[in-house]
């Protein structure tokens, strides 16, 4: 007879809830469903996941750690405005990572790897002729995904995850622009394709091109959409 497993722990309870609060709270900031500048009301929000205040609390927390949020007097807590400044810290940050990603792609990929990227480029084409941005958007982090695991180099990407919340924000304004979606898809078939080719310095430029899509993007977006910038 198999024993049965114990009940979870209320601090794990706790944690697990805290972690899907500040799992779904990431994705609604960096896709902008959430507006820059908005409030967060504790109350409201434990009511929305049917959680009480505690695990909120730790959300905003660790929200805050990674600059997405901040405590405002009379304010309370308040979702940060996009940041130009963290945008591209952050796209230095990633582009020194990834340039060093696609030269180890070029020297050992694994085909699994590729044929997923190759998908991945086939399903963006599809959400950028849609217009489903937000589809779009989650089709890019997995393309990039599936390069840094290709190549070995899965840990470097967690390196990177942790900077480009502020990059991906600013991105997911871009991407409302019309004809934005289908320039970067041939940007990822190009790095692809000198990979393919064992081209390391074709696919340096190529990224390096890719990650640089954005800084031609903004200084239009800050004009159009000033009052989400700081």
């Amino acid at each position: 007879m198999v024993p049965a497993s114990p009940d979870p722990s209320p601090s794990r309870l706790l944690g697990s809830a805290a972690a899907r609060v500040e799992r779904d709270l990431r994705v609604g900031i960096i896709d902008l469903t959430i507006r820059p500048g908005e409030r967060l009301s504790e109350s409201e929000i434990a009511e929305r996941f049917n959680v009480s205040r505690q695990p909120v609390r730790e959300a905003f927390i660790a929200l805050m750690r990674q600059g997405l949020v901040d405590v405002q007097p009379q304010r309370g807590t308040v979702v940060v405005k996009l940041s130009v400044r963290r945008m591209l810290d952050a796209r230095f940050i990633r582009e020194a990572i990834e340039v060093a990603i696609v030269r180890r792609a070029c020297e050992r990929f694994d085909a699994h790897y590729r044929d997923r990227a190759e998908a991945l480029i086939a399903a963006q084409e599809t959400a950028a002729a849609e217009g489903d941005h937000l589809a779009f958007q989650k089709l890019d982090s997995l393309f990039h995904i599936a390069l840094a695991e290709g190549a070995d180099c899965a840990e470097a990407w967690s390196a990177v995850e942790m900077q480009k919340a502020h990059m991906d924000r600013v991105c997911a304004l871009t991407l409302h622009s019309p004809g934005s979606m289908g320039p970067l898809v041939e940007q990822h078939r190009a790095i692809l394709r000198a990979i393919e080719d064992g081209d390391a310095d074709r696919a340096v430029a190529a990224m390096s091109h890719h990650l640089n899509e954005i800084l031609r993007a903004v200084a239009g977006m800050e004009l159009k959409f000033a009052e989400l910038f700081e």
